[in-house]
Parts: C-alpha cells; structure tokens; sequence
C-alpha cells in the first residue's frame, strides 16, 4: 500500500482538504486498499481540532466532506509514508529542519508539482483570506490530486 501525507501549517485548511479530495478520488476510481491518505501540520496550533469550519463548507459546496482531526507532523512519519506532499515551500523547509532530513529527500514533493496549470509553486493559504480564496485552493487541490493519483497509478509520468 502506498501511504501519502499531506502537510500544511496548521492542518486545518489545506492540508485536510488535500486529504479527503485523494481519498475522495481513490474511492471514485476503485482504489481503496491501494493507497492511504493523511494530513498533519508542521506547527501544534490546532492539534485535536477540526478544520476550519470554512475549509469544511467550501469542500461541502463542492461535494467534498472531510472527516479530520488535526495533529502535528512527527520524525516517525518519515517511516510511515512513501510521499509526503508539503503545500508549501515554508512547510517543505520547516520538514527539513525539523528533522534533518535530507536523507528523506526522495519522498518530498511540494503538491504543486502535480498541478497541471502552472509550474507548480505554493498552494496558496487561504486562512486569513476570503471565500473566494478557499475555492481558489479547492480548485487547486483538486487539479493536483486528480493529477498526483493519474501519476500514481502510471497513467501519467
């Protein structure tokens, strides 16, 4: 089984969003059983809390439910995931520093790098922003996840 993290600041915007959209579309293509998801956050702000309830409305408008408690990324994550998919270039470094993981290299991707508009880059926060910011990231990180599944499964290189 190939088990896939997505990791953002908080955990309560981007990161479980990222997360219920994969299992969302593993589920729609059949693919329960052959891959994981999970999210975590580089800081401990809202470990234990649910998403931000703008993050939940938005993904319920676009017929996304998430089901997530938030908790905080952690060395031992490294041996439990193939791929860990920072939303950002801060939370990507942050990962680094946390835990010197150079040797972990390989499993780090941004999510962007999947992004099929663009070049990739961050996905933007949308905590202190606007509806239209959270439907911004939605689109992205549904573009991204549709891509990050197609690459997965080697439909795609």
């Amino acid at each position: 089984m190939n088990r896939i993290l997505f990791v953002c600041l908080g955990n309560i915007c981007r990161s479980p969003l990222a997360e219920a959209l994969f299992l969302q579309e593993i589920e729609r293509l059949g693919l329960d059983g052959k891959y994981e998801g999970a999210s975590c956050g580089t800081a401990n702000y809202h470990v234990g809390d649910p998403p931000d309830p703008r993050t939940i409305r938005n993904a319920l408008m676009n017929g996304t439910t998430i089901t997530h408690v938030g908790r905080q990324f952690e060395e031992e994550d490294f041996k439990r995931f193939d791929l860990i998919l920072p939303m950002d270039v801060s939370n990507r470094t942050h990962i680094f520093r946390m835990y010197g993981a150079d040797s972990q290299r390989h499993k780090i991707k941004l999510m962007r790098t999947f992004d099929v508009i663009g070049t990739g880059g961050d996905v933007p926060d949308p905590f202190n922003g606007s509806e239209e910011n959270f439907q911004e990231v939605y689109d992205i990180l549904s573009r991204s996840v549709r891509n990050l599944v197609r690459v997965l499964e080697g439909d795609i290189d």
